[in-house]
């Protein structure tokens, strides 16, 4: 199917070219001969030679290079666009497009919805249906639409982040070519598969049948994945996979990011030529390791190449004690040697060498290990065993092993009671044969290992049996009796080995069980309870227990919100991810689950596809606009017919007889250049005089600002405003300077000296809080410096006007009649002010640092005004303002300054108005309240934690 790959967005301007033979005509028209008259001393002149000659008519070839300038420029008015068509069988039934959508496809999206658009587009232009059957999507009943549907069906498809089955696809293939006989088929194909499905290629071609197929491959990139990630002892590994479809070498980088997405580290790999995999090795600390939640190849977008690992992935650092004495501890003998063996794949092992159980016990402790193994400790010191239980409960994970010691011992840091002295084969509590491992209990985390055949035990602690014996025991031997018990302690977890470490009671510590079962109890270390596979007490995780996806993947290896079609996976899921089952985790934040695209085992192979018909490329179908280079060719045009012209008009003869005048130019006009200018400037009309350039916001800072910038920023400092009344200034500084060392005394704030600032001068943004004693009678402030003040306020900075006239203004007056409040109000009538309200009894400021009812300063008298809130009632939410809630303006009449104001000796300078003795103290209370709500706005006012806080203080 083809269809015409040129077009026009304006067809109609091609009509244009109809007039190329008359524009040629014109080119070519010669004019009228002229009139002859004899004369007879031109007889003379013919013998002259011309200097130059002109031909009589324009050359045909360059009518023709102008013919063709003609034909671009109208061909490029028309708008052409070319659109690459995409091959594909003929047939004149629909067109069936089977593509592949699963995670492998996601490289090279882009490209492949590109194809898909374009054979939408031949189709349309042929007036064909279409049938569309993405592998990825569910199995629906296959249907004809037309382009339009599916260009938009192809909008909404994205690939899935798995590897779909091919096969419920094959299924809605063969049902579409049954009911179209004249069908023809396009198979887009991301060319790779999994192990085990090679046969995919002939199922299709099965299917198809005798009908035109066209199998798309090729041209995109290759994908890429991640599997088999292995946080070993000394470094974090992991399987970079291709499907060697290419021969040559390739290299990239792996990153590794935390649950936040930070990143880690990198790691580099390489594929050498044929190779089908290689490594990432990560070379971090263990504790960073422990982070790493997110393994992904940096830019590969697929969820195939993410690769993420949960709490199963941790190395946790395992402390081990054990009781055999230092003269007992044989290199290849001593039960420590086969658990630092078994342990070492996965856990960081510790031992306190030198050091005595207690010691050891606290140490690791101290050291916040989350699993400690005893192996063979029959008698903890009762402060050891108190702080094993504290130690337990609150989340760590004990694993005890017997031995003589432990059968002789009595302590209830066991699962289950124990019999003192054991059973031995051939004592009085003992059986003929040895016994051989039996089965794991399916409420054990050992439920997914399998039993080996190979293990005997000789010797075992045995278990008092009692009615909890059954739900505690997590492995038992074929006569029924418990191999390992374990129970939930509070947060923890106590499990017991009821043999020894070493192979003097069986011969576990010999078998690859024993590293599965160590593996899995060790991971128990700072689980959850539903990660925890429990043991039938409180936490219990029984058989079936799921828990649902928390943050999926999508196709191309980002996280996205979790879809209703994602189903919860059983507890201890190890399977690929699937339709049911997508990539991300699963569970609680603190008992994620992690999902891969993946297995370990999982390798991809390259699907031969030379059995599907004719194999093509991808090829990029966007339209391209063929303006740009029809515009460079007329640009080009141009410059050879300029320069045609100028080679026939003997531009170049020209250029030599024009230089002398040339250079008689440039010589005079340096003559005229080098004659004195004062004449012509006597002669000129005086200019106006210029005007006074605006001060620019990049202009440099005259050092005096600098100094008083680098003053104001090297601290948090409080500022009041200079008013030229010397002692108002003094009472000023001295007021915010015993605020100042209130502070540092009474709250985390360790302020500057106060400072004094010149409101039309100085930068005021500096500052989180302005002191402004109204002086009456003041100058009311320039235009310039309100504009100034007001901006300072809207950038959410805060002023404190104080009147300072509490004593001197009737009760109910408003301070009407007030010297300093008819300064202060002519003040404010040249600001942008807020509607203003006295402060109520619920408002930040009264319980910013202390809780207050008013706001007391020399006087007692005067109101404090605060920006209004809006009324809101009781069950609605505190407004959200700019300036984090923060009120610009506060005015008070109580003088606060002088108050705070203390001299150098640290005594009070002015002496309070009132008769509490509480009052100063009240007054500093009322400064701090001010600041803090000025420097954390409204913080205080946030009860989003109040119903937890008063949860928590009724527990």
């Amino acid at each position: 199917m083809f269809g015409l790959p040129l077009a026009f967005t304006t067809p109609l301007l091609l009509s244009a070219l109809i007039g190329l033979p008359l524009l040629w005509f014109l080119l070519r028209l010669v004019p009228p001969r002229p009139r002859r008259i004899a004369f007879a001393p031109t007889r003379l002149l013919l013998d002259i030679p011309p200097k130059e000659e002109t031909p009589a008519r324009t050359p045909w070839w360059l009518t023709a290079l102008r013919l063709l300038l003609a034909a671009v420029i109208i061909i490029a008015a028309a708008g052409p666009v070319w659109n690459p068509p995409v091959a594909g069988p003929a047939s004149s039934g629909p067109v069936v497009l089977l593509i592949d959508s699963g995670w492998p496809a996601a490289a090279g999206w882009a490209a492949r919805r590109a194809s898909a658009e374009g054979v939408v587009a031949d189709a349309d232009l042929e007036g064909r249906g279409i049938v569309l059957i993405p592998t990825g999507e569910p199995p629906l009943e296959p249907r004809v639409m037309t382009p339009r549907e599916t260009r938009e069906r192809l909008r909404s498809l994205a690939p899935v982040p798995f590897v779909p089955d091919r096969a419920p696809a094959l299924a809605s293939l063969r049902k579409a070519l049954a009911g179209a006989p004249q069908a023809s088929v396009i198979y887009l194909s991301d060319g790779v598969g999994l192990e085990g499905s090679e046969a995919v290629p002939a199922d299709i071609a099965a299917a198809v049948g005798d009908r035109p197929l066209t199998t798309l491959v090729d041209g995109v990139r290759e994908p890429l994945a991640l599997a088999g990630a292995d946080n070993a002892i000394d470094a974090l590994t992991v399987k970079v996979l291709r499907a060697d479809r290419a021969t040559l070498a390739r290299a990239g980088t792996v990153r590794a990011l935390d649950m936040r997405g930070l990143g880690l580290g990198e790691a580099p790999f390489a594929f050498e030529p044929g190779a089908r995999e290689t490594e990432a090795r990560f070379d971090l600390p263990v504790e960073i390791r422990n982070d790493v939640a997110r393994l992904e190849i940096a830019d590969e977008a697929s969820a195939g190449a993410v690769q993420l690992l949960d709490k199963r992935w941790r190395r946790r650092a395992v402390g081990l004690v054990s009781g055999a004495n230092a003269d007992q501890r044989q290199p290849l003998l001593a039960p420590s040697y086969y658990l630092s063996r078994a342990l070492a794949p996965f856990a960081d092992v510790r031992t306190a060498e030198g050091a005595g159980t207690s010691e050891a016990v606290d140490r690791f402790i101290n050291d916040k290990l989350p699993v400690i193994i005893l192996s063979d400790i029959g008698t903890l010191p009762p402060e050891t065993h108190d702080r094993l239980a504290r130690w337990i409960e609150g989340g760590g994970v004990l694993i005890r092993f017997a031995g003589p010691r432990l059968a002789n011992g009595s302590d209830d840091l066991v699962p289950v009671t124990l019999r003192r002295g054991g059973r031995v084969l051939g004592g009085s509590l003992s059986w003929e044969q040895p016994q051989t491992l039996g089965s794991f209990t399916p409420e054990s985390p050992f439920r997914d290992v399998p039993v080996p055949d190979d293990v005997s035990v000789q010797r075992q602690v045995l278990a008092e049996p009692d009615g909890l014996l059954g739900s505690r025991t997590w492995a038992t031997l074929t006569d029924g009796t418990p191999l390992v018990t374990g129970e939930r302690r509070g947060a923890g977890t106590l499990v017991l080995f009821h043999v020894t470490a070493d192979t003097s009671w069986s011969n576990l510590p010999l078998s690859g069980a024993f590293v599965d079962m160590l593996r899995r109890v060790v991971a128990l270390g700072g689980s959850s309870a539903t990660e925890a596979a429990a043991d039938g007490t409180a936490g219990t995780v029984l058989s079936g227990e799921t828990v649902p996806p928390s943050r999926l993947l999508d196709g191309f290896g980002a996280f996205r919100p979790v879809t209703p079609t994602a189903k919860a996976i059983p507890l201890g899921f190890n399977g690929r991810a699937s339709a049911d089952h997508p990539p991300g985790f699963y569970g609680p934040p603190e008992g994620l689950v992690a999902v891969n695209a993946l297995l370990p085992r999982d390798r991809l192979v390259a699907l031969d596809l030379s059995a599907l018909g004719r194999l093509e490329p991808y090829r990029d179908a966007t339209p391209r606009d063929l303006r740009a280079p029809l515009l460079l060719a007329l640009l080009t045009l141009l410059l050879v017919d300029a320069m045609i012209v100028f080679l026939l008009a003997g531009g170049f003869a020209r250029l030599t007889t024009r230089r002398a005048a040339t250079s008689a130019v440039l010589a005079l006009a340096a003559l005229l250049a080098a004659a004195p200018l004062g004449e012509a400037r006597a002669q000129t009309a005086p200019a106006a005089p210029a005007a006074t350039p605006a001060p620019r916001a990049d202009t440099p800072m005259t050092p005096a600002e600098l100094d008083f910038a680098v003053q104001a920023t090297n601290a948090t400092r409080l500022a009041y405003v200079i008013t030229g009344d010397a002692t108002t200034d003094e009472i000023s500084r001295a007021g915010l300077k015993g605020l100042t060392d209130f502070l540092g005394e009474r709250t985390a704030l360790e302020a500057g000296d106060p400072m004094g600032v010149d409101l039309s001068r100085d930068e005021l943004s500096f500052f989180p809080l302005i002191y402004w004693p109204i002086v009456p009678g003041a100058p009311r402030p320039t235009p310039a410096t309100l504009a100034r003040i007001d901006a300072f306020m809207k950038q959410g900075g805060t002023i404190v006007f104080d009147t300072r006239d509490a004593e001197t203004v009737l009760p109910g007056s408003n301070g009407a009649g007030s010297p300093a409040n008819d300064t202060l109000r002519a003040i404010l009538a040249g600001l942008d002010i807020p509607e203003l309200e006295p402060v109520p009894r619920d408002h930040v400021l009264t319980k910013a640092f202390y809780l207050l009812r008013d706001f007391p300063g020399r006087f007692t008298g005067g109101a404090t005004w605060v920006e209004a809130l809006p009324a809101t009632n009781d069950d609605e939410e505190r407004p959200a303002r700019a300036g984090d809630g923060v009120s610009p303006v506060v005015i008070t009449s109580n003088d606060l300054a002088g108050a705070w104001a203390v001299g150098t000796d640290g005594r009070p300078l002015l002496p309070m108005s009132g008769t509490s003795p509480r009052q100063r103290e009240l007054a500093y209370r009322a400064g701090a309240n001010l600041v803090m709500y000025v420097l954390t706005g409204n913080y205080k006012a946030d009860q989003v934690h109040v119903p937890a806080l008063l949860e928590r203080l009724g527990q």
